[in-house]
């Protein structure tokens, strides 16, 4: 679930992410007034409430359906001239295989579930050739959502595409850190982009590598990219690809599925991707 390490040129952006079909605000987030959160679990019930679009705001934003959740950071949408991959922007969710992962993953869904409509605000692309934006659903910010709850954290590398809530994100995290919710939990919580690097925080133990099967005779063939991504060197999950054919790429380049593509062991890697 890395975030890009440079920003590309706007003009590129707007011809990337055309599938929208409305405009793009390239500016930094608006100031957002206070709603109820989206959804909110139990546990934050009574925290902060989520900052939700202006109405006037909202009504500028491009539109799009959810097609899928990929991770905790990761989803498709359709747009009108087609799908499209987005990586929720100024945050960062655990890794699949990372304590608390799934369980982003899964609040994600509960909050994009498959055919909702969000607003897109389109901020790059990044070096996977996906949109990093933030996604609205019902005017309100997800990703702010998801680090208020304590299943994601604020990506300080990249906050300043959302410069004028950057406060927002940052209040948020304290509160979760307080209340421990969540990934905030353990003891010595690594972060993200640590994990990524296979470094630990002091004292807790390394990442553990499961048990890996022998992958299907025959898998599904897919086109083959010119080179592999970048993340093969290290660890890659479903949110580092833009589309299914590169995960597919590297699950049959790597015998044995060392980065736990295909879960269910069926030969097709990533399937939330097709």
């Amino acid at each position: 679930m890395p975030q890009p390490h440079a920003p590309r040129p706007l003009v590129p952006l707007a011809q990337g992410i055309k599938a929208l079909g409305l405009l793009i605000l390239a500016s930094g987030c608006s100031a957002l007034p206070e709603l109820g959160a989206i959804g909110a679990s139990s546990e934050v019930d009574d925290a902060n409430q989520a900052y939700a679009a202006p109405t006037a705001a909202a009504k500028t934003l491009p539109t799009a359906t959810v097609v899928s959740v990929g991770d905790g950071d990761t989803l498709r949408v359709q747009g009108q001239g087609g799908p499209l991959t987005i990586r929720l922007a100024c945050v960062d969710a655990p890794e699949s295989s990372q304590a608390f992962g799934p369980e982003a993953s899964l609040r994600l869904r509960q909050l994009l579930s498959t055919g909702r409509p969000v607003e897109v605000r389109a901020i790059e692309r990044d070096r996977y050739d996906r949109t990093v934006a933030e996604i609205y659903s019902g005017g309100q910010s997800v990703g702010l959502q998801l680090v208020r709850e304590g299943y994601a954290v604020v990506y300080e590398q990249y906050l300043d595409g959302c410069a004028a809530t950057a406060t927002d994100y940052r209040q948020a995290e304290a509160a979760a850190r307080a209340a421990r919710l969540n990934f905030w939990s353990q003891p010595n919580p690594t972060l993200p982009w640590d994990f990524r690097r296979g470094a630990a925080s002091p004292g807790s133990p390394p990442p553990q590598t499961p048990t890996v099967t022998s992958p299907p005779a025959a898998p599904p063939p897919a086109a083959a990219p010119s080179r592999l991504p970048a993340c093969t060197s290290s660890d890659c999950d479903c949110g580092d690809f833009a589309t299914w054919e590169q995960a597919q790429a590297v699950l049959n380049a790597s015998p044995g599925d060392p980065h736990r593509l295909d879960g269910d062991s069926d030969g097709v890697a990533c399937e939330s991707l097709r």
